[in-house]
């Protein structure tokens, strides 16, 4: 294998790069990236580096000195991957170059998802990727009324890191109940009353219809009639996986590039890292993407060892999803799965003190954890997950 393209340029790319390298691969790399920036932490960009605690120096992942003697090919999007020619593929870049390669990681994450109506109105926000969390920093620095749409993780760390700020806080769920798909609906309503905790509200139930506001944004139109005033909105519905360039490849696509358990496609030469890759999950049965930084970090390694290989190696199985989040300083970790639990449990802690350690089982089967201010005992419970 002469030549190596990775394609994507954040964390998963750069851990599919040392990978690569740490692994024995010395052949050309070459690391392409849509944005102009050197690979960077994202998890701050919602907390420390929005609030101002953290620059822009202290996101850079890669470390003084390291070299992967790799060709970055930065602020250039690819547009096409032509696999007419095994293994490998060519990828085709918006600039007008391409880049043949014997192996293609593809790593090209997943892109915020928007309301509609909303493009072009000034004060409306997404937060995926640094020019965002500096546009949405600037604007929290001037204070008014935030309405975060979207009671999930991400909106609910900006939501803390703003209420913390001085600004009025609001956040809106369409759902009954906000984390009820990560957590379930018992611990996601837990977790969420860290909101009104802190005097952020919180309405429920109830979907957007759309934005009040000519050149820029005012309100917040929900969809039983009620307006919620805004100075700043952040749009906080989710990420898609960003495979439109992939069409016509030859790759299977749902929902995500789909993958073996170790990240292999049906294409030799080409496997699929990070939050745009759709991994055989054994536990669950299902093809599932794992949108969290511990899965960008440690799952290339054993695609990087599928693509050297050809499959050789039998895959293992893949570490059960883990995140966490900080929320008005709470410590929140959660791994495995909600949705295959039968039973949830609270083994240490009170709810009223937002300290708990729940754990999830199927079957007397422990197959999730969560941890709330709970680092010693999580790490524990989570070892012994299926």
């Amino acid at each position: 294998m002469r030549t190596v393209a990775v394609v994507g340029a954040s964390l998963a790319g750069l851990s599919a790069a040392r990978a690569l390298r740490g692994q024995g691969y010395d052949g050309r790399l070459v690391l392409i990236g849509e944005e102009a920036h050197r690979p960077y932490d994202r998890p701050p960009l919602s907390k420390e580096f929005l609030s101002g605690t953290v620059g822009e120096a202290e996101l850079a992942l890669e470390t003084d000195g390291e070299d992967l003697r790799a060709e970055w090919l930065l602020g250039v999007r690819a547009t096409r991957l032509d696999t007419t020619s095994l293994p490998g593929g060519t990828v085709h870049l918006s600039d007008g170059r391409s880049v043949r390669a014997d192996g293609v990681v593809i790593a090209t994450g997943a892109a915020p998802r928007t309301l509609p109506g909303s493009t072009g109105l000034a004060g409306v926000h997404t937060l995926r990727a640094l020019d965002d969390a500096r546009a949405l920093r600037d604007e929290l620095a001037l204070g008014g009324r935030l309405v975060v749409i979207g009671g999930g993780f991400i909106g609910a760390e900006v939501a803390a890191t703003a209420s913390g700020l001085g600004l009025d806080v609001t956040v809106v769920e369409a759902a009954p109940t906000p984390l009820a798909g990560p957590l379930g609906e018992t611990m996601g309503a837990l977790v969420s009353a860290l909101h009104t905790d802190h005097g952020v509200r919180l309405w429920c139930g109830v979907g957007v219809k759309g934005l009040g506001g000519e050149a820029r944004v005012d309100a917040v139109l929900l969809e039983d009639g009620r307006s919620v005033p805004a100075d700043i909105v952040v749009v906080g519905v989710g990420a898609g996986p960003c495979v439109e360039w992939l069409e016509g490849s030859g790759l299977r696509l749902d929902d995500g590039v789909v993958c073996g358990p170790d990240g292999r496609t049906d294409l030799a030469g080409v496997v699929a890292v990070g939050d745009c890759a759709a991994w055989w999950d054994p536990r669950t049965g299902a093809h599932r993407r794992v949108e969290h930084w511990t899965g960008a970090r440690e799952r290339p390694a054993a695609a990087v060892a599928a693509l050297l290989t050809g499959g050789a190696v039998a895959p293992g199985v893949p570490r059960a999803p883990y995140f966490w989040s900080d929320q008005y300083g709470v410590r929140v970790q959660f791994a495995g799965h909600a949705a295959g639990a039968d039973s949830v449990t609270v083994e240490a802690g009170t709810p009223e003190g937002r300290d708990v350690l729940a754990v999830y089982r199927s079957a007397g089967r422990p197959v999730a954890v969560l941890g709330m201010n709970q680092p010693r005992l999580f790490t524990r419970w989570r070892k012994q997950l299926a």
